[in-house]
């Protein structure tokens, strides 16, 4: 059946609420875990499906994103789909090119060099005509998830959609985006105020479309310092929230949002009191240390480094028992501190899930 004959309501019955209730902070039965990139080139099928077809064409075809969004949890007892997308269809939709290149990554042919580059970008973006096809497959896919887990939809955050425009693919130092923060501050936030409004229009119309849960993915929040970071990012992430909040309760909604500021350690106080139910960690902070500085405000989602996994089955099982422990078990999501990498073994992935949900069940059981 074509995506279209898929209408965003009439969705079967949810069956496993556990990720919901844990982004909320209520009690679980077991700890729910999910992966960043858990649909991606490390499973065979994958990259069988994906084999000879353009990238952001995949992206564009809801029953090719609604198939890859399905594909882990026909292996996997996740607990949480997330749809296949990327965050630079933002950037496309206000009329940048970008491909992707193999072996390069993400490309943008013409990125932005100077404040005047801004012209070039559409002022109003129509997010429905220009973002639908996301819309399709996330109404599609919650049709075909058949109430199995949420489906959670996703965008870029300004600053690291900002990055990737100014700089023209990935970077090391993103030299050139902070070049302009320090020399055209003002340019700067127009752009981060357009980047904004299109992104609140964006989950909005993710939710509209049946997504059940949003995550805001900030992955260069680490290239900035803490008083950039405190100009040129949390602004825009607390606004986002506040702003997708505001809209949905109109309409008597609501769904958790998560926020995954990739090595911004120095902002984990800020991120946990910025509207967002669930504060995304990577791997280089402490669980104790993050449960403290976020004062029990938010529920945390995390944060096993993912080479990990490329370790043998056992000492994978003793590394998730210690992560909860950390932890602890109540509002509080399993994930890996950054996505699943291409080359990692799916059977450690099934043991990384087997190990989260066992050893949460018992602890559990036993408070």
């Amino acid at each position: 059946a074509q995506a279209s004959a898929f209408h965003p309501k009439d969705f079967p019955q949810l069956k496993n609420d556990t990720f919901l209730r844990a982004a909320r902070g209520e009690e679980t039965q077991h700890v729910p875990v999910w992966c960043m990139r858990q649909a991606g080139r490390y499973l065979p099928e994958f990259r069988e499906s994906r084999a000879g077809k353009d990238f952001f064409e995949t992206c564009r075809s809801p029953e090719a994103c609604c198939e890859l969004t399905l594909q882990p949890l026909r292996r996997f007892p996740f607990d949480a789909a997330i749809i296949f997308s990327d965050i630079l269809v933002v950037p496309q939709a206000m009329g940048m090119d970008v491909q992707m290149v193999p072996g390069k990554g993400p490309t943008f042919p013409e990125p932005l060099k100077e404040p005047e580059d801004l012209q070039r970008l559409r002022v109003k973006v129509d997010v429905d005509k220009e973002l639908g096809y996301v819309f399709r497959a996330i109404t599609l896919t919650r049709h075909k998830i058949e109430g199995k887990v949420p489906l959670i939809g996703f965008t870029g955050a300004p600053w690291t959609l900002m990055s990737y425009m100014i700089e023209g693919g990935g970077s090391n130092t993103h030299s050139k985006a902070k070049r302009w923060l320090y020399r055209h501050p003002e340019a700067s936030h127009i752009l981060l105020r357009m980047l904004t409004d299109v992104i609140v229009e964006y989950l909005l119309g993710q939710v509209a479309a049946g997504a059940q849960a949003l995550q805001v993915f900030e992955s260069h929040a680490g290239i900035l310092g803490p008083a950039e970071f405190k100009d040129f990012s949390l602004p825009y992430l607390r606004d986002i929230a506040r702003r997708v909040k505001d809209k949905l309760k109109e309409a008597g909604q609501d769904v958790p949002m998560i926020v995954f500021a990739k090595d911004a350690h120095y902002g984990l106080e800020d991120l946990s009191q910025s509207h967002y139910e669930v504060v995304g960690l990577d791997w280089t902070i402490d669980p104790r240390s993050a449960r403290e500085r976020t004062g029990g405000k938010v529920s945390l989602q995390g944060n096993m480094d993912p080479c990990a996994l490329y370790a043998p089955k056992e000492r994978i099982s003793d590394i998730v028992k210690k992560m909860l422990e950390g932890f602890g078990t109540r509002g509080y999501i399993a994930n890996l501190g950054h996505g699943l990498y291409p080359d990692m073994e799916p059977e450690n992935v099934g043991a990384f899930v087997e190990a989260v949900h066992q050893h949460s069940k018992l602890m559990i059981k036993q408070m």
